[in-house]
């Protein structure tokens, strides 16, 4: 069985959770001098691995479930390939209205933006959601306008963990990410969308785990 790997902050969490349990995630942002939401994902990683235990209502207590290295171990070597599913992708010059009308028959969350094959940007729900609420005609303004734009896009590999997908997702508060391949034209580098990888296929995963302990 190996040891799991805690980053420098999550080792100082737990520390303080030893020494001040039951404690908030509040008290435990304030004495690492940093926001809550930076906080969530190492949190995350801790309750689920079962190195911490959350109590509603009352804080975090450390426990160390003897289990908790088979999960991490477990998780790590389940590659993106293993669990990504297919995105959902509209030209850029898609008209909003077409986009939204896309986005709702496929019930996703977020739609991936390409051009001739290469990504370039993604759009969420709510990004279609601000540019309802501004009035703007629908039919007319093409999706490119209002997609967040490479190099803003999150995104992982195939070869990639499960985890580090799960963390990025958590870490930059997104529906899904995009699976790319990478390649080069001289100096330029260029990702085509492969796939995706959702909450969705997260949760998919964990009860996968869960069927087959």
């Amino acid at each position: 069985m190996s040891i799991i790997k805690l980053s420098p902050r999550q080792e100082q969490i737990i520390k303080l959770v030893k020494e001040y349990e039951p404690i908030t995630s509040e008290k435990l942002a304030s004495k690492l001098n940093v926001t809550r939401a930076a906080l969530r994902p190492d949190l995350a990683v801790l309750t689920m691995t079962s190195i911490l235990d959350a109590k509603p209502k009352v804080g975090y207590i450390y426990s160390q479930k003897p289990s908790y290295s088979l999960v991490y171990d477990y998780i790590r070597n389940i590659k993106v390939q293993d669990i990504m599913s297919k995105p959902v992708v509209v030209d850029e010059n898609t008209t909003v209205y077409d986009a939204i009308v896309h986005l709702f028959l496929n019930d996703v969350g977020t739609l991936f933006i390409e051009n001739n094959g290469v990504l370039t940007g993604a759009v969420s729900r709510k990004d279609f959601l601000k540019i309802a609420m501004g009035g703007t005609d629908m039919h007319k303004v093409p999706v490119g306008i209002i997609m967040t734009r490479m190099p803003n896009i999150v995104f992982v590999e195939k070869e990639d963990n499960a985890y580090l997908a799960a963390h990025k997702i958590m870490e930059h508060e997104v529906d899904s990410l995009p699976v790319v391949e990478k390649s080069y034209n001289g100096t330029k580098e260029i990702l085509r969308i492969v796939g995706k990888v959702s909450k969705t296929n997260i949760t998919r995963l964990f009860v996968k785990m869960g069927e087959n302990s």
